[in-house]
């Protein structure tokens, strides 16, 4: 359909289009203002998705979680053995071995691999863009050659963190290390290599992305979830955040917005949840207190509950 507004000889916007004879036509003059055109209307409808799997002349989309990427073929399936004789079973077998033999090793890789992304995904429960986004990093680190000497699970772990960074998912090392089975250092280690060679550039976790996940583990308000978010926000304006981690600042900000809001909760319980120490957690809530002046507020609270009671 082409973009023509008016027609150019009376004026009129009153077009309209054959699509019959592939023409625009001037309702009010009569006037051919473009002729030849294509189609792109669908030639056929559907009633039903049966009806419409049967019509449509194109597969399943492209996707790197497949080793692959969705395009290839497979002599047969396993079903097919029951209508098949005995002399048809034979050559179905021999065909299935040669095209398992005349694959490359980069499929063999990305077959297993791609196999422990998806578990590892699954058991993270993280989104379908982010298991994609792994799976092409993934692929590109085996192009590159940047598996060799490396673990097939580390390099699959640290494709996924790149991809929950950039997608800003937030889970933290020692959680893929729980999913994976590997050290969080070899992670680290892996990840930071695969991002410098492909070229990856990804800005610093914000604290604030692993608060509505913690604060919900530990069943905290709203108010309370507001509250610490206002807290790394403020502590973010004096960069005070800079050079330490994500996950401390995190939890430290919500165990002082717990205090605030009247939700105890203890170091150990914000530690366990954060997947930190609770010498980290103390050395941030100091931090907090002192560079914020949040001390004054605590105290006020303190009073009005001791009043109250």
């Amino acid at each position: 359909m082409s973009f023509i507004k008016k027609c150019p000889e009376c004026g009129s916007n009153n077009l309209w289009h054959n699509s019959e004879r592939g023409e625009i036509v001037c309702r009010d003059c009569g006037l051919v203002l473009e002729d030849k055109l294509v189609d792109f209307d669908q030639e056929w409808r559907e009633f039903d998705a049966e009806a419409a799997a049967r019509k449509r002349r194109t597969g399943a989309p492209m996707s790197y979680t497949q080793f692959d990427q969705g395009l290839g073929t497979d002599v047969g399936r396993k079903g097919d053995l029951y209508s098949l004789g005995v002399r048809d079973k034979n050559k179905f077998f021999r065909l299935r071995k040669w095209q398992q033999r005349i694959s490359t090793a980069i499929e063999r890789n990305l077959k297993l691999a791609l196999a422990e992304l998806k578990r590892v995904s699954s058991y993270l429960k993280l989104p379908r863009s982010v298991e994609e986004e792994a799976s092409r990093v993934y692929t590109l680190a085996v192009q590159k050659g940047l598996v060799r000497g490396r673990s097939m699970e580390s390099v699959v772990a640290g494709a996924l963190y790149a991809a929950c960074r950039r997608h800003d998912v937030p889970r933290t090392l020692d959680e893929l290390s729980e999913a994976s089975g590997i050290e969080k250092k070899e992670i680290g280690r892996t990840y930071r290599f695969i991002t410098r060679e492909l070229g990856i550039k990804i800005l610093p976790s914000n604290p604030a992305d692993y608060i509505a996940r913690f604060a919900s583990a530990l069943n905290l308000t709203p108010e309370t979830q507001s509250k610490s978010v206002e807290i790394i926000e403020s502590a973010q304006d004096i960069e005070l955040t800079s050079g330490r981690g994500p996950t401390g600042i995190a939890a430290a900000a919500l165990y002082v917005a717990a205090l605030i809001n009247n939700e105890k909760r203890t170091q150990r319980e914000v530690a366990d949840v954060a997947g930190v120490t609770e010498v980290t957690i103390r050395n941030r809530y100091k931090e907090l207190l002192s560079e914020l002046d949040l001390e004054k507020e605590i105290k006020k609270i303190k009073k009005k509950l001791e009043k109250a009671a």
